[in-house]
């Protein structure tokens, strides 16, 4: 009998073992019933058996064995994908839906071979149907891991969310404290109260960003006409407060009027003169160039220190990267290696421009940002 033939008159029989194994997928298979088990298992042995019976090329073949069969038109998902989904949801892994593929691979071909003995198996048959399975467990990977990276993305963003309520507490609570003027020690307590909530709410703003983009909702700019460096000057105030110990400069020349996000370009300036602070020469102070020329505002931010070598240079702007010596555990400061990607993304959402260079101890970084229209 031929491997189509066989799976569609034993169908049942496949499907028993399909659904012997998935329960053995713990702890995800512990509260699945009959149904959920074998959940698409009938319709993917249905579409290999159909596959079985289609004339296909060797090029077909081999493009099906490598996950890239065409797809079928008014399908938007096929049945190992919708299988994969659903697997997500139920809390299998991707090795237990992996897993679950070789052993429907083992278990259709050793009873087919078993029910035809003693003639042998059509070889043929064999290569057709290890490529059909390879194309649906592309299929269900593809998926389950669009699954999964869906499911973190919004938990990290409701998280992100959830947490600015309490921390914004935090923050107002401690602020009062260090008003009352209730001794040294509560105003101490209550500026490293207010620093380190500080950076939390900077770690979770970048978070909430981060998830905006990979959701696809990107980052939403609100222009209005601003004069950039009265808004820089203000916010680099802030930072020297925040970082006494540091000397940073502000150098303006030209119109640096436009039509700008003042809170998202307050963002990209404290993203990048913190990183300037952070891996910059603690005895050299931070120079933030301004200058208006013709329909562009250039802003620079400088660091004296180390040269960053090319291949880390070239990355510099990819999210949950940081720099070398940060790249195995979490840096002191609580870093997410987020700061430089959302200032990037920043920069797009205005139109513009930015860069890294470093060389001769000196690394600076360069954003053109268009005026906007009047």
């Amino acid at each position: 009998m031929r491997l189509a033939d066989f799976i569609l008159s034993h169908m049942e029989a496949i499907l028993s073992e399909w659904e012997a194994f998935a329960a053995t997928r713990l702890p995800a298979a512990a509260s699945m019933n009959a149904l959920a088990l074998r959940d698409h298992a009938k319709q993917i042995l249905e579409a290999v058996a159909a596959d079985l019976r289609t004339s296909q090329t060797r090029d077909e073949q081999a493009a099906k064995s490598m996950g890239a069969a065409p797809k079928l038109l008014g399908a938007p998902e096929t049945a190992a994908q919708t299988h994969a989904v659903l697997r997500a949801r139920s809390g299998f892994d991707i090795n237990q839906l992996a897993a679950e593929y070789r052993a429907l691979r083992a278990s259709v071909l050793r009873l087919w071979i078993d029910d035809g003995r003693p003639d042998p198996p059509h070889l043929d048959d064999i290569i057709r149907f290890n490529e059909a399975i390879d194309q649906a467990l592309a299929e269900s990977i593809s998926f389950f891991s669009a699954q999964v990276d869906q499911g973190r993305d919004l938990l990290l963003g409701m998280l992100g969310h959830d947490m600015r309520s309490p921390l914004q507490i935090i923050l107002l609570t401690a602020t009062q404290l260090a008003a009352l003027n209730a001794g040294d020690e509560v105003t101490e307590y209550a500026s490293l109260l207010i620093s380190s909530g500080g950076r939390m709410k900077g770690l979770l703003d970048d978070l909430l960003e981060f998830n905006r983009i990979n959701l696809g909702v990107g980052i939403h700019i609100t222009p209005a006409e601003l004069d950039l460096a009265a808004l820089f000057a203000e916010q680099l105030q802030q930072l020297r407060a925040a970082h006494p110990d540091r000397a940073i400069e502000l150098h303006v020349s030209g119109d640096t009027r436009g039509r700008f996000d003042a809170r998202r370009l307050q963002r990209l300036l404290d993203n990048l003169v913190v990183n300037a602070i952070k891996y910059g020469a603690s005895d050299a102070p931070v120079h933030v160039v301004m200058t208006g020329d013709g329909e562009n505002v250039r802003v620079e931010v400088r660091n004296s220190g180390p040269t960053i070598d090319r291949s880390t240079l070239s990355e510099i702007f990819s999210p949950l990267k940081r720099g070398p010596e940060h790249d195995d555990s979490a840096s002191a400061d609580g870093s997410l290696g987020l700061g430089l990607y959302i200032a990037s993304e920043v920069v797009k959402a205005h139109g513009g421009e930015i860069d890294a260079r470093s060389e001769e101890n000196q690394t600076v970084f360069t954003v053109r940002l268009p005026r906007g229209k009047n």
